[in-house]
């Protein structure tokens, strides 16, 4: 039986966190805003990077930065149960400069950390902020980004977005940001860039890691997101991001964040 709850937990700032147990769910190709730090309590995660497929297990820790494209799905039939907290940049980047980790973005050596007291740490920092318990869980999650940081934390420069023909992807990107709830055609984009379609399309998925549709796509999502924070209904949601209707920015939904839009609001609210 799969399961899933998403909420907030109001502390060092707002933070949100997942708890959920999938069997046969798929994500789609999607980045977070924020970081991904999770470890699972049962089975075992196959997620795909651009990069090349790993597997997370229990006494393991899942480290997924900003901006980073993956999916995430069952490794085995029984599926899987994890915790997921989604720090910001600016918690993780405030504890690194705290403990003196120099220069840029803060960064992990590694993807899948096999560490069974960090998963520990990681599954007790995630109860206690689910328990409500505020002073406990500000001091535990702050303790565990110490830790973690400290452990396998770095350090990586900002990258600049490849570039094709006299403008970058970038300016692409920028465009979609801009248009978002009816953006331009392939044609248009291309025109932009001043390359071919089929330029752009290559170009733009190797500068971001999807093509410009799903990346609207995931655009839509976490606008409405904030506007389910905010109390908005998923319906009149649905219909201010661009998504045709309600059903339709239900299915995209969860197959990026997990849960359905209803389930989202009650836990974010």
């Amino acid at each position: 039986m799969e399961s899933a709850h998403y909420w907030r937990y109001h502390g060092l700032g707002g933070l949100d966190l997942m708890r959920a147990q999938f069997v046969q769910h798929r994500f789609a190709r999607h980045s977070h805003e924020t970081y991904a730090m999770g470890t699972l309590e049962a089975g075992q995660e196959e997620i795909r990077f651009s990069d090349g497929v790993q597997y997370a297990g229990t006494d393991e820790v899942v480290v997924i930065e900003p901006g980073v494209v993956h999916t995430g799905g069952p490794h085995t039939t029984d599926g899987w149960t994890y915790r997921v907290l989604y720090p910001s940049v600016e918690q993780v980047r405030e504890v690194a400069d705290e403990i003196g980790v120099p220069g840029g973005t803060p960064s992990f050596e590694r993807r899948v950390i096999t560490d069974p007291r960090m998963a520990r740490r990681v599954a007790a920092a995630h109860r206690l902020a689910e328990s409500g318990a505020s002073l406990a869980a500000d001091s535990q999650l702050h303790t565990l980004l110490t830790l973690m940081l400290r452990a396998y934390g770095t350090r990586r420069p900002q990258r600049q977005a490849r570039r094709t023909g006299r403008r970058s992807m970038s300016q692409v990107r920028d465009l979609l940001h801009a248009t978002m709830p009816d953006p331009p055609g392939l044609t248009e984009l291309a025109a932009v860039a001043e390359v071919t379609p089929y330029a752009l399309l290559r170009s733009f998925r190797r500068a971001y890691g999807m093509p410009p549709h799903a990346y609207v796509t995931q655009l839509r999502v976490a606008k409405a997101r904030e506007l389910l924070r905010q109390g908005m209904p998923p319906a009149q949601a649905a219909v201010t991001v661009g998504f045709c209707d309600q059903s339709h920015l239900s299915r995209h939904f969860r197959r990026l964040v997990g849960v359905p839009p209803r389930a989202y609001q009650r836990g974010v609210q």
